[in-house]
């Protein structure tokens, strides 16, 4: 199940700091020192002033506006599901960024990494951050607060994945319809008894043998798109769910799925090479022979350091993702309403795949 459609993105009447001020029975002067915190103002006026502001579902100064009045801020936010750290040792978010840096360029602009914790309050988050727009990772169990929260600001967004609907650009790949060539790979070798390892599911990246209630509760489309594309070709695959992309969280479930001898399947669907390079780990440490006793695919099409294999993998142009998002975010700021991009993967058969052995 995926997530509910975000709110739609029309022309609405934004609440101004004029109406919060009146709210509060302040002068729009103090309600703008209270909102921003820059000067000096009684606790229980600023109590009064964010009251009022929330009660209105005004999320601060028009960014657009201020940019008329003030300039830009020269800054596009980029939010990451992850530590910046961790973002870092993820190929699929370097070459992304680096495709975003190429379309921003015409702007002159920098960028703001930002990941999401969910604390609004902090010095710079999401919720407050001077940028002149923002461009989402979809991954993240946490994309639909991110949408709500800039929405509510006016900043403008564009979406990497996450299926964020409305008037939100997307620019995204074949997630189910790439698996399912992967799946079909696996069927045409001959494969019958076959698991997927996916990406996470919830803002509380719960880890371990996959649920109907976990599944009901999802909240990032790109998971399930690749489990569906999976299941298209078998319907009824076991599914271990992974707390992150990484090599470790990839082990982690491989071993899971790989312990028990009896019930070991004969192929892993991974929906990321970094989790695809984990499971290989995982059945080297077991003693089991990829691609003789285990045939594994990932998805992305980088190269993971250590990685003694060609990975059967799903390739997709995470460059090019990022370029286009970067390109949509230089017309949105001109005025321009950018269209939706979507991408198609192509099959990589490396050397992790082959004809499952007789039992």
């Amino acid at each position: 199940m995926t997530a509910e459609p975000a709110p739609a993105t029309g022309a609405i009447s934004r609440p101004t700091l004029a109406d919060v001020a009146a709210r509060a029975g302040v002068s729009a002067s103090t309600a703008s020192i209270a909102f921003s915190g820059s000067g000096p103002v009684s606790d229980a006026t600023k109590e009064r002033v964010l009251a009022a502001a929330a009660e209105l579902g005004y999320g601060g100064p028009d960014p657009r506006a201020r940019s008329l009045r003030q300039g830009r801020s020269g800054i596009v936010g980029v939010v990451l599901e992850e530590r910046v750290r961790a973002a870092f040792l993820d190929p699929v978010k370097i070459q992304t960024l680096d495709g975003l840096t190429e379309g921003i360029a015409p702007l002159g602009a920098g960028l703001l990494l930002l990941t999401d914790s969910g604390d609004g309050g902090g010095p710079v988050s999401i919720d407050n951050a001077p940028v002149d727009a923002v461009v989402l990772i979809g991954c993240s169990p946490k994309f639909w607060r991110q949408i709500e929260a800039l929405q509510r600001r006016g900043i403008p967004t564009v979406a990497i994945e996450g299926a964020p609907g409305g008037d939100i650009p997307e620019m995204t790949i074949d997630n189910r319809e790439a698996t399912r060539r992967g799946a079909e790979h696996l069927r045409d070798l001959g494969h019958t008894d076959v698991a997927t390892v996916t990406l996470p599911l919830d803002p509380d990246r719960t880890r371990g043998p996959l649920t109907p209630e976990l599944e009901a509760a999802c909240t990032v489309d790109t998971t399930i798109e690749r489990l569906r594309g999976a299941r298209d070709v078998y319907p009824g695959l076991r599914a271990q769910v992974a707390a992150a992309s990484s090599i470790e969280e990839g082990r982690e479930a491989g071993l899971s799925l790989l312990a028990d001898a009896a019930t070991r399947p004969t192929a892993i669907i991974a929906q990321s090479d970094l989790l695809a390079a984990g499971v290989i780990q995982a059945a080297e440490e077991l003693g089991i022979d990829v691609p003789a006793e285990l045939s594994v695919i990932g998805f992305d099409g980088i190269r993971v350091d250590g990685l003694q294999h060609d990975l059967t993998t799903l390739v997709q142009p995470s460059v090019a993702k990022g370029r286009a998002a970067g390109e949509a975010i230089v017309q949105m700021l001109a005025g321009g309403s950018p269209k939706s991009v979507r991408y198609t993967s192509t099959l990589h058969v490396g050397d992790t795949t082959a004809p499952p052995r007789a039992r």
